[in-house]
């Protein structure tokens, strides 16, 4: 009889170490596929980018950082604003020679390259004019840059009501 109340007495245990095991490996795979999918593009503190909700991430590729006094390309200054909107036509002379001397540094383009153009990544200011942006991507499809990226920061997507209608952003 005491045998068989001896096994009433028995507390069960519960061993955590396999839980933990499984909680680390799904902790390992999951940082491990996000971090995959994030590319973080270098911005010059002098930028404040214009927000999107746009959910295309971006390419790699050359990049063009327009600020309020310079234009960078690949952290070296072509030139500054004042310069550009000082001079006539449509495009800026300094910029497309620099881009044109990285396009010959590069490989010979592909088929896609062919029928769209290098790419190039505009990071510009919030607060530059339109002016002086549509300058500079003209000046990038007058060196062969036709497949132009602005870069924005992402935004959660909203509802609003523009004149009567659901707009969703």
């Amino acid at each position: 009889m005491n045998r068989h109340h001896g096994r009433l007495n028995f507390v069960p245990k519960l061993n955590l170490v396999p839980l933990i095991d499984c909680f680390v490996l799904l902790i390992f795979f999951l940082l491990i596929n996000y971090s995959t999918e994030v590319e973080v593009l270098q911005t010059d503190k002098t930028v404040k980018l214009p927000a999107s909700i746009s959910e295309t991430s971006p390419k790699e590729n050359l990049v063009v950082v327009v600020n309020a006094s310079e234009i960078l390309v690949l952290g070296r200054s072509v030139g500054g604003i004042s310069d550009m909107m000082a001079g006539n036509g449509d495009t800026f002379e300094p910029l497309i020679t620099e881009l044109k001397y990285l396009a010959s540094k590069a490989p010979a383009l592909t088929e896609k390259e062919l029928a769209e153009g290098r790419a190039v990544t505009v990071l510009g200011d919030r607060a530059i004019p339109y002016a002086q942006l549509k300058k500079i991507m003209a000046s990038c499809v007058a060196a062969g840059y036709r497949n132009i990226s602005l870069a924005v920061l992402h935004k959660e997507a909203s509802n609003s009501i523009v004149g009567g209608q659901d707009v969703r952003h």
